[in-house]
């Protein structure tokens, strides 16, 4: 059964879960243009999440998930809300679901693990999920080491339930390539970032418009917890600290609340502004249906010339 079949959507499009950025607004956007719109509960407590859920059913009747971050306290809390809530389908990260799977699975929810590597693939595949996202370094926010076409590849021929790509992806050529390495669909979350619909302050989606392809660093490689970002006087200075082997403590500090001070109060020069590598590649603010239907609609392209590079 094909991906779109299986989860009721148009395109095998899945929106990637940015934290405290797809929210509700962008969401039911998403799903409303024939993807699936994924809320991303990082952060929330049980009322927020529930709100969320309850105002995107009030936005779109298409289907629509949830993102949990396992390392969340309140996790059983908000598995708990997601299955009270009906939400058809879950994304996961930041650790093992193994723990919520079983519950989840019995619930009829779909659930798609985010992955880094070919065993955490296998080891999801073992727990009998409907898939997994094989996410690549190029990707925004908290990352892994490999990148996105030698994981995907690599993934694929690892397992047998389908398998999404992810980083990297902005157009119908980065559809079309994943499609090539073995993913049945395509998870997109930078290119979001410059849609009318995202809940973000201007300036945020600015800095995603004036990035090139070499705008984006990785901070906190050395305490094993890598994050893409756009550079800026703080990622600048964290660098810095990280390079002279401050402790952990200072860093944490220096970040703390940072990703709110860019998602929130537009402050682009203290806040993390969390972007992939493909920013570089985005030239336009647009809405998001127009965003999705012209990347498919470049990939049906792309797909019909490919024979005139072989023959």
């Amino acid at each position: 059964m094909s991906l779109t079949k299986l989860l009721g959507i148009k395109y095998p499009l899945f929106q990637g879960a940015m934290a405290q950025i797809s929210r509700y607004e962008l969401v039911s956007a998403v799903s409303n243009a024939g993807g699936l719109g994924i809320i991303a509960s990082g952060a929330m407590d049980g009322a927020t999440l529930r709100y969320q859920i309850q105002a995107c059913k009030e936005l779109t009747d298409k289907p629509f998930a949830v993102n949990l971050m396992l390392m969340m306290d309140n996790i059983e809390e908000l598995v708990d809300i997601v299955i009270e809530e009906g939400v058809p389908i879950v994304t996961t990260g930041a650790g093992t679901p193994k723990d919520h799977v079983p519950k989840l699975l019995a619930a009829g929810i779909k659930v798609f693990p985010v992955i880094a590597t070919v065993d955490q693939a296998q080891k999801m595949e073992a727990l009998g999920v409907h898939g997994v996202v094989a996410e690549g370094t190029e990707a925004g926010g908290h990352i892994g080491e490999s990148s996105t076409m030698s994981l995907v590849l690599q993934v694929s021929e690892a397992v047998s339930i389908p398998v999404i790509a992810a980083g990297g992806i902005v157009n119908g050529r980065g559809i079309v390539a994943s499609f090539a390495l073995g993913a049945q669909g395509v998870q997109v979350g930078t290119r979001f970032l410059a849609s009318e619909e995202v809940p973000i302050p201007e300036s945020y989606k600015l800095a995603v418009l004036a990035a090139k392809d070499d705008s984006t660093v990785v901070t906190g490689r050395t305490s094993r917890a890598p994050v893409r970002v756009i550079k800026n006087p703080m990622s600048k200075k964290y660098l810095e600290m990280e390079y002279l082997k401050v402790p952990r403590s200072e860093l944490e500090e220096l970040t703390m609340g940072s990703l709110r001070k860019a998602v929130v109060n537009g402050d682009m020069v203290n806040g993390s502004i969390m972007a992939g590598q493909i920013s570089g590649a985005i030239h336009s603010i647009r809405p998001v249906k127009s965003i999705i239907d012209d990347m498919f609609a470049e990939a049906e392209e792309v797909m019909k010339e490919m024979p005139k590079i072989f023959y």
